[in-house]
């Protein structure tokens, strides 16, 4: 099942989409949720973000270029961050490069969408906890990395976490690749079989140092090929199963207003 947020007539709405329609509905996705009867061609929508996060997790430098490159043993303390749901943003809108900066790197990821509570989870029964699979983008600043290594401001611009185009319910999270295509060339194709730290590892590890609750969305890495990007660049990152991630980047005068 495929679950979108979209606005038409300056409204927001929730809703499923079936083919080229978009069903409207109403209640909570991670609970009770009923259609509402209201329906809507896909080219009638403005399709959103599919969510807005309770939190934003990603993970740094989580894939290798072949299965040959996986190390023997995993980090002890995996590389984890925070961004802002402030900086989340949804299909065809616009990523601004802070001023003061030409470039800014993309970054194609798989995210998964907790769908309820969990803390201390075992590895076996992580999945029970996601609700579905988006696309990500995890946009980064490099020249705002801290020399000690802290990533915060680099990750936390406005603009810089897309999401979308859906949440995808009934997706096998081992069987997919995580792609993008900058200005239509292929830049990542990576299945994610090539991640360092597994899904069900980093989502286990997480709910041993916090709770993680419905609505929170772990970016799980990006695959070899990310690159800086400029004004006037498009990016696409795509998961077929999931959908097409659209965004073209803006100089800060050409978009929003950034800090």
């Amino acid at each position: 099942m495929k679950f979108t947020r979209f606005e038409v007539n300056s409204a927001v709405h929730t809703g499923v989409i079936e083919n080229e329609t978009v069903k409207e509905i109403k209640g909570d996705i991670f609970g009770e949720w009923e259609y509402t009867g209201n329906s809507f061609s896909k080219s009638e929508v403005k399709q959103l973000a599919p969510l807005v996060p309770n939190q934003v997790i990603g993970i740094g430098a989580n894939y290798v270029s072949a299965k040959t490159d996986l190390p023997e043993s995993l980090p002890e303390i995996p590389v984890f961050f925070f961004k802002p749901v402030s900086s989340v943003i949804g299909p065809e809108e616009k990523i601004v490069i802070p001023e003061g900066i030409e470039q800014v790197k993309f970054e194609s990821e798989l995210a998964v969408v907790i769908g309820k509570e969990a803390k201390n989870v075992p590895e076996s029964n992580v999945l029970d906890y996601v609700f579905g699979y988006t696309v990500g983008n995890d946009v980064t600043a490099p020249q705002f990395f801290h020399s000690d290594g802290h990533w915060t401001v680099g990750k936390s611009f406005d603009t810089f976490t897309p999401l979308g185009p859906v949440i995808e319910t009934e997706l096998d999270p081992f069987q997919v690749k995580v792609e993008a295509k900058l200005n239509g060339e292929e830049k990542q194709n990576s299945s994610t079989e090539l991640m360092i730290i597994p899904i069900r590892k980093m989502i286990s590890y997480l709910t041993n140092v916090m709770t993680l609750k419905p609505g929170d969305v772990i970016l799980t890495g990006s695959p070899v090929g990310a690159e800086m990007v400029g004004s006037g660049d498009v990016i696409e990152c795509e998961i077929k199963e999931v959908g097409t991630l659209r965004n073209t980047f803006a100089a800060a005068l050409e978009g929003a207003k950034t800090v």
